[in-house]
């Protein structure tokens, strides 16, 4: 029997078998669903009255079913930058994911595609790491979150590029190594040049390792004609 607290959660999901369904899972795994709600300005009032640690959360969601469970999403990060989230969609809405993935400088946030999550127990360890301050990230988002700049990694490597995608990714240098089938101290030698093009200080932090993507995201908002 687990003797800490349970993971007090908030789901939002305007499809009702979907959000009871999701609401089971959670409970099966040891969360406490603490609110089910079908819209985002239902999102928000559970979130003042329960103060929860977690909200996971459709993307589209009444009344226009755009985004507006991604801008509910990064109003209570605003409001309340230590709430975790967790967003759910089926594609990449690129207009507020960056705003998401940026609040709370990049701390407890997920951003998971529906149709790519295969294994639940995989998704409820996701959940955890995201609730105790953890990054969690889809590789399909980040790279489509770098489309939306000019030559965003201009300023890295060949090899850099392809490094610092597992590094958003999450992965430690040792699974990169692996990965890439080269040795775990080039692997290190090519993240701190990583972090040195783009202005940050070697560390070996998971989420200060997927802020590198997002940093660079910043610095080319900031040029003009981007």
């Amino acid at each position: 029997m687990r003797s800490e607290r349970p993971v007090r959660v908030v789901v939002a999901e305007d499809a009702v078998l979907l959000r009871e369904g999701l609401a089971g899972l959670l409970a099966r795994f040891g969360f406490e669903v603490v609110a089910g709600v079908g819209d985002a300005e239902a999102l928000v009032a559970a979130v003042a009255e329960h103060s929860p640690d977690l909200v996971v959360t459709d993307i589209r969601m009444p009344p226009g079913f755009t985004d507006e469970g991604l801008r509910a999403a990064v109003e209570l990060r605003r409001a309340r930058p230590g709430l975790a989230v967790v967003a759910l969609s089926q594609y990449v809405e690129q207009s507020y994911a960056y705003e998401l993935i940026d609040s709370g400088e990049g701390r407890g946030i997920g951003y998971l595609l529906k149709d790519r999550i295969v294994d639940v127990e995989e998704f409820s360890a996701v959940l955890r790491q995201v609730a105790d301050g953890g990054t969690v990230v889809d590789p399909y988002v980040v790279r489509r979150l770098l489309r939306r700049h000019h030559d965003p990694l201009s300023a890295l490597s060949e090899r850099e590029r392809e490094v610092l995608a597992l590094v958003a990714e999450g992965h430690s240098n040792t699974a990169i190594a692996r990965m890439m089938s080269i040795s775990e101290t080039g692997v290190g030698k090519h993240v701190g040049n990583i972090l040195a093009k783009l202005s940050l200080p070697p560390d070996e932090g998971t989420n200060r390792r997927v802020l590198a993507v997002l940093a660079y995201l910043r610095s080319q908002e900031d040029r003009p004609g981007t």
